[in-house]
């Protein structure tokens, strides 16, 4: 995965994103269709996982077979929408290990608050794969990157469902090193930091808050 930048247009996709988008679209179907999306991404981001072989015996010979390689993957949600997607992607690859990095935005400064931080050890030796819905500012997700790295981790990968023009060209300039794997690269942020045309607060509309 060398490109910064890759947009999942797969068919299923983007008619699940266009129905999270719907304003009329309920608390739960909303969290289902973000449980079924994220595994559409899951396996986009996960496309280049390194490979070894195993020896197997089928029902009808012994062969060798491939495997996942290495320690397992790290998935590092991003609190507290970033629980949307770990929890499909989870479904994928049970036996990753999961961490989470606690940000709010200050609404006036749009800058982000730490909260929390509790992630697997030897973080140097896994693939990391941080979630997040949206990627607005880009300032959350940059100062996510910033505390994964200083944990240890070398071979990350930013996994959101919308971006902003602007919140890539920030990751790009602060962490040219991760690539992006999102199902939509929106218009423009508004004067709030919100994605336009987006689909509103994704903590508020997977937790029925408001």
């Amino acid at each position: 995965m060398t490109e910064h930048l890759t947009i999942v247009d797969h068919p299923l996709v983007q008619h699940k994103l266009t129905l999270m988008r719907q304003e009329s679209t309920a608390t739960a179907g909303f969290r289902q269709l973000l449980r079924e999306i994220s595994q559409l991404l899951a396996y986009e981001v996960t496309r280049e996982l390194e490979m070894t072989t195993k020896t197997i015996t089928t029902p009808m010979q012994e062969m060798d077979a491939p495997v996942l390689a290495g320690k397992k993957l790290a998935l590092i949600s991003i609190l507290r929408a970033g629980n949307g997607l770990l929890d499909g992607v989870l479904e994928l690859i049970p036996s990753a290990r999961v961490g989470f990095v606690g940000l709010y935005r200050d609404e006036e400064t749009l800058q982000p608050v730490e909260y929390y931080f509790k992630v697997p050890e030897a973080m140097e030796d896994r693939l990391v794969i941080a979630v997040d819905p949206m990627l607005a500012t880009g300032n959350s997700s940059v100062a996510a990157i910033d505390m994964l790295k200083k944990s240890g981790a070398k071979n990350i990968r930013f996994l959101c469902l919308l971006a902003s023009p602007e919140g890539v060209a920030r990751m790009k300039e602060a962490h040219p090193d991760v690539p992006i794997v999102t199902a939509s690269l929106d218009e423009k942020l508004n004067d709030q930091g919100y994605i336009i045309p987006g689909l509103g607060d994704a903590g508020d509309r997977m937790f029925g808050t408001k």
